[in-house]
C-alpha cells in the first residue's frame, strides 16, 4: 500500500438506478479530467469543490455513459484528500468500463477500507470513529444504527477524551513531584484526592467496559431465552411473539428436545428468542441432553421468560448472573393466554423498556471486542495505580502506570501509534470502495 498512489473502486452494488465509482489522491481530478468531458468543455480542474458537473466519460474514443462528477478539494473530502465521484447508470458493464478507464489514465484499485483508513491517516476520523463507519453500514435495525451513530458523531472519543485530560493532570502532578524530589517538603498532590481521581477515571472505565454485554446483544439480537416446565405453552408463547408457527406445538411432554431460535424486531431493536425444552425430571435420555442445552441457553440470555400455569410452580433457576433480567408470565390465565395472543403486546412492551434504558441516546454502548480489551487492560492499569497510591509506592513507579493507562485508551481512538498490521487488520474487513 503506498499512500501517496491515487485509487479508484466501485462503491456502490449493482441493481440500483445509479452506480458510483470513486477516485481519491493527489493525481485525482487530473485523472477525472483525461477520462471526463464536462458540457460546455470545461476542465474539472478549474471547477470549485463540492461542484456538480453533467459530461462524457470516454475511454480509447470510445464513449462509456453520460454521467455526473463531483469535484471534492482536499481537506474538504472523507479521505482528506482531493476525490472525485462519478455517479453512473447502474450497468455492471458501465461501472467496471469507467473504473478500467481510470486504472489505464493512472489510478490503482483501492484495498478493501483504503478511503476509510485515508480518512484516519489524514485526520478526517479517529479510530474509533473510522470502525464505526463499518458498523453503520452493516447495521441492521434502529438500535445498532443508533449505536453506530452515536460513536460516529463522537461521543466516545468525547469520553475518552475526558478521560485523558483527567489522567493527564493525575501524571502531571506526580512528575512535579518526581521534578521537586530533592525538596522534601512540597507536595503538590493531595494522596487522598488523587486516589478520589483516580477511582473515579477507573468507575467510568469500567462502565464503558460492561456497555459491552449489551453492545453485542444490539448487534446479534438480545437473547431471549423462553423457560418453564413441560407443556406450560412456551412454545405457544414463541409462536404468539413470532406471529407464525416457528415450534410444534403439542400436549404431549417433552415435545420440545432441542433449542428453536428466531428473531424479531421490536421498536428497532432486534430480540433473538429461545424456545427451551421444558425442565423436569426425565430417565429420557434425549430429552435430558434437551433440558441441558436449555439451561446453557438460560445462562447465556440477557432475559428469561420464566413461564408456568395456574397449579404449576415456577421451576428455580440458579447462578443467575447480576445483569440477567428475569421476567415471570402466568399463562393460560385471564390476563395473559399465549394461545390467543391476551397479553403478549404488553409482554412484547415489557421486552422493550428492559433494553432501552441501556441503549438511550446519551448512552456509549461498547461494540468492538478490540475497544472491549484496551478498557480491560486500562482497567488493570488503574487497579495498579490506585494499589500504589494507597500503599505509598514512589511516584515514578505509579506514574508509570498511568503512563500505561493513558495508552491502552489512545490505542482506542488511534491517538498513539498503532502498528501498520493492526490498522490493516481492522480496515481490511470493510467493503472494497470506503
Amino acid at each position: 500500500m503506498n499512500s501517496s498512489d491515487t485509487i479508484c473502486a466501485i462503491a456502490t452494488a449493482t441493481g440500483g438506478a445509479i452506480g458510483i465509482v470513486r477516485l481519491s489522491g493527489t493525481n485525482a481530478i487530473s485523472i477525472a479530467d483525461s477520462v471526463f468531458t464536462v458540457v460546455g468543455h470545461k476542465r474539472l480542474a478549474e471547477c470549485q469543490s463540492h461542484t456538480v458537473h453533467l459530461g462524457q466519460v470516454s475511454a480509447q474514443g470510445e464513449l462509456i455513459d453520460e454521467a455526473l462528477a463531483t469535484v471534492f478539494r482536499a481537506p474538504h473530502s472523507y479521505t482528506g484528500e482531493d476525490s472525485v465521484e462519478f455517479s453512473c447508470h447502474s450497468s455492471q458493464y458501465i461501472m467496471r468500463r469507467v473504473f478500467e478507464a481510470l486504472i489505464a489514465a493512472g489510478a490503482r484499485q483501492a484495498l478493501a477500507g483504503e478511503f476509510t483508513q485515508r480518512a484516519f491517516l489524514n485526520g478526517k476520523l479517529d479510530l474509533s470513529q473510522a470502525e464505526a463507519v463499518a458498523d453503520l453500514i452493516a447495521s441492521s435495525s434502529g438500535a445498532t444504527h443508533r449505536v453506530a451513530m452515536s460513536q460516529l458523531r463522537g461521543r466516545f472519543s468525547s469520553q475518552l477524551a475526558e478521560l485523558r485530560q483527567q489522567l493527564l493532570h493525575l501524571t502531571s502532578l506526580l512528575e512535579l513531584e518526581l521534578d521537586f524530589s530533592d525538596h522534601e517538603d512540597l507536595m503538590f498532590a493531595d494522596r487522598d484526592e488523587l486516589v478520589a481521581l483516580a477511582r473515579q477515571v477507573d468507575s467510568r472505565v469500567v462502565e464503558l467496559a460492561d456497555s459491552f454485554r449489551t453492545g453485542q446483544a444490539l448487534k446479534q439480537g438480545v437473547p431471549v431465552a423462553i423457560m418453564g416446565a413441560p407443556n406450560v405453552g412456551k412454545s405457544t408463547l414463541l409462536n404468539s411473539i413470532l406471529g407464525e408457527e416457528r415450534a410444534i406445538v403439542s400436549d404431549i411432554q417433552g415435545t420440545t428436545r432441542d433449542t428453536i431460535e428466531d428473531t424479531i424486531q421490536l421498536e428497532g431493536i432486534t430480540f433473538r428468542f429461545i424456545d427451551t425444552a421444558g425442565l423436569r425430571h426425565s430417565s429420557d435420555h434425549i430429552e435430558n441432553l434437551g433440558i441441558e442445552r436449555s439451561l446453557a441457553a438460560a445462562s447465556r440470555a440477557q432475559i428469561i421468560l420464566l413461564v408456568t400455569e395456574p397449579g404449576v410452580p415456577y421451576p428455580s433457576l440458579d447462578n443467575l448472573r447480576a445483569d440477567q433480567t428475569v421476567v415471570h408470565i402466568e399463562n393460560k390465565t385471564e390476563s395473559f393466554q399465549a394461545k390467543y395472543n391476551v397479553g403478549v403486546d404488553d409482554l412484547k412492551r415489557k421486552l422493550v423498556s428492559i433494553v432501552q434504558p441501556h441503549q438511550s441516546n446519551s448512552d456509549v454502548i461498547i461494540t468492538s471486542v478490540r475497544h472491549y480489551d484496551a478498557l480491560l487492560r486500562a482497567h488493570e492499569s488503574l487497579a495498579r495505580v490506585l494499589a500504589g497510591l494507597s500503599s505509598g509506592l514512589t511516584g515514578d513507579l505509579v506514574a508509570e502506570d498511568l503512563r500505561l493507562t493513558l495508552a491502552h485508551l489512545a490505542d482506542i481512538t488511534g491517538g498513539a501509534i498503532t502498528p501498520q498490521e493492526t490498522l490493516n487488520t481492522i480496515f481490511s474487513e470493510f467493503c472494497v470502495g470506503k
